[in-house]
């Protein structure tokens, strides 16, 4: 059974306004959540989760609920002042699940993702993420994401399998430094008991396109959940079709990219171009 908003503060955040705005608006149409999912085409999970505030609109529904309702541009217009805002509740449900799953998978365009990165690539990524961000502030988010490292380092810890696009290797991040230094962890990771990293080089993109970031959270009762991050938005799936889908859309990604040796090879010639030039001998 829905759960009525009784929380929800439109003065306290975009997220809320919209939730407050899209409960206001089904129930002057008179429609039920399931009748609003067949409509917009989005599950009654996701309607719900927006509806409550614990989930980000993800587009395009905002088009479609201003159609669905008549409002000309109302929900289009709060989305945009939802994704200008900081909201980052949308990830401690990811983090949450990859503390207890028993198996981590994990797409990454154009980042290393966060439990392989170093302290200097972490800090140079905060540094350039925010304008007046603080030294202090920089230190609080790095021990974040180490503390969510020591995952790796568990007498038994999840299988983990990341895909890397071509782009992670190759966009600098901080200095030619940090990267040779990120690169260069990155190779005893390549293929252990518990690890895989395959890089999906940029010839491989028209068989299996990908963007953005895209995590599969596999619980020990074998349940899956999917993370989805693009451009101003991050999203919890659990709906058994979308997770089903997402799966899918992985493992075709996997059939696509370089083996664990093609990728390690790749990696260090990539490393290769960081290294400083020598000194000519005079």
């Amino acid at each position: 059974m829905t759960q009525p908003t009784h929380d929800l503060d439109p003065a306290r955040s975009a997220r809320e306004l919209y939730g407050v705005e899209l409960r206001r608006q089904r129930q002057l149409a008179g429609l039920s959540l399931d009748r609003l999912s067949d409509i917009v085409n989005y599950s009654k999970t996701h309607l719900h989760g927006v509806e409550t505030g614990e989930r980000l609109p993800l587009p395009p529904i905002s088009e479609k609920l201003d159609v669905a309702f008549g409002t000309g541009e109302l929900f289009q217009g709060l989305w945009g002042t939802v994704k200008r805002e900081h909201t980052p509740r949308r990830f401690d449900h990811c983090l949450e699940l990859e503390a207890r799953a028993a198996r981590i998978q994990a797409f990454n365009a154009s980042l290393v993702p966060g439990l392989l990165q170093t302290p200097a690539y972490m800090r140079a990524l905060f540094a350039g993420g925010e304008a007046g961000i603080t030294r202090e502030e920089i230190d609080s988010l790095a021990a974040a994401r180490l503390g969510r490292q020591e995952i790796l380092r568990r007498d038994c810890p999840p299988d983990f399998w990341w895909i890397l696009g071509e782009a992670a290797l190759r966009q600098v991040v901080g200095s030619p430094t940090v990267m040779r230094e990120q690169l260069a962890a990155l190779l005893p990771m390549v293929n252990t008991r518990h690890t895989t990293i395959q890089v999906a080089p940029f010839e491989a993109e028209a068989c299996a396109p990908m963007s953005g970031t895209l995590i599969l959270l596999t619980l020990p009762d074998n349940s899956t959940t999917v993370y989805q991050e693009g451009s101003g938005y991050g999203e919890i799936f659990d709906a058994r079709e979308t997770v089903t889908q997402r799966v899918r859309q992985y493992d075709r990604k996997k059939a696509c990219v370089l083996s664990p040796r093609e990728s390690a090879a790749l990696i260090e010639a990539t490393l290769e171009k960081y290294k400083p030039c020598e000194s000519p001998r005079t």
